[in-house]
């Protein structure tokens, strides 16, 4: 049956992150197939749901909008297609409390900006726009043979294949989280620069605690700063090796946070994300010549151990505790 995966988009603000995994025990009332999109989204089948409920992907869509603002104040925007990546690409396009299915999945890409595709970034977009390929439809069209001369054999095929519509993913339940989040909130309007670092720091110890705890790290950092008339500021690195180093995570968030140049701005909160989480195991790590970065390395897994045992305040960097 076409339509059956939903990709739910909530419109959940970096301090109401929490409220995630309360949204997809809602969705699994209609479905145990469930995956989880940090931050704000999630992939439902609804293959099942559609028999058992008698009721088709749209019906039940819009009873999960109703729930979700009912129970939890939460708007959503909803996109339904027969896969995962279609499924996302109409969550995209849907407007908030609505639900934008998709029987025809070649249809509905052929007009869209190439950038639109799942998986496609800005990079891979100006590519494609420089040889003439600007939509989906022009992709589809083109010589498979082509798409791989520009952006690779096995990414060109993904490429062609997803513009056609075709999509081989499936909603995976219980699928470890991509990302990982650590807010800061201030009580009042905060201009003091020094402050907002601290606030920076105390995220990046809390993000890095966490992933090496978990045994992942961590291939981009993400910061988002908040502004008292709510509007957002959101920037994004990608680190020089995947890690879970406090001292690197820390490192980048001030770079990001000094880039944005906010001088007087009226910050009420800071959020940085962990993008790209992987398998610690799995990532390869340059070795350093610097004494002084393997001392760090060797007192970060000391303390981390400290926590394990005395709890996360056990040990702190010195200006936190200021």
């Amino acid at each position: 049956m076409t339509g059956t995966v939903l990709c739910v988009r909530f419109a959940l603000a970096p301090a109401d992150e929490a409220l995630l995994p309360e949204l997809l025990a809602l969705l699994g009332g209609f479905t145990p197939l469930v995956q989880a999109e940090p931050p704000d989204a999630a992939l439902a089948d609804l293959g099942g749901a559609v028999r058992y409920f008698g009721r088709g992907p749209a019906e039940l869509a819009a009873v999960i909008r109703v729930r979700a603002l009912a129970l939890y104040g939460v708007e959503c925007a909803i996109g339904a297609g027969p896969g995962p990546r279609t499924a996302r690409t109409a969550a995209r396009r849907a407007a908030p409390g609505t639900t934008l299915v998709v029987d025809d999945p070649a249809a509905f890409l052929r007009d869209l900006p190439a950038a639109a595709l799942d998986g496609v970034g800005p990079a891979t977009a100006r590519t494609l726009r420089s040889y003439g390929l600007d939509t989906a439809g022009r992709v589809a069209a083109a010589p498979l043979a082509v798409v791989q001369r520009i952006v690779g054999a096995r990414a060109g095929r993904e490429l062609w294949e997803r513009a056609r519509g075709v999509d081989r993913t499936r909603v995976v339940p219980n699928a470890a989280a991509r990302s990982a989040a650590a807010e800061r909130s201030f009580p009042h309007d905060e201009l003091d620069r020094d402050r907002q670092r601290r606030a920076l720091l105390s995220a990046a110890q809390e993000l890095g605690a966490r992933m090496r705890a978990e045994g992942r790290v961590c291939r981009a950092l993400t910061l988002t700063v908040r502004y008292a008339d709510r509007s957002t500021t959101t920037r994004e690195r990608t680190l020089r090796e995947p890690t879970a180093h406090s001292a690197e995570l820390t490192s980048v968030a001030y770079a990001l946070h000094d880039g944005l140049a906010l001088q007087r701005a009226r910050v009420r909160g800071v959020t940085l994300r962990a993008e790209g989480l992987a398998p610690a195991e799995r990532a390869a790590h340059q070795l350093s010549l610097d004494p002084a970065d393997d001392k760090a390395r060797r007192l970060e897994a000391v303390a981390d151990r400290a926590r394990a045992r005395f709890g996360p305040d056990a040990i702190i960097p010195g200006s936190l505790a200021a």
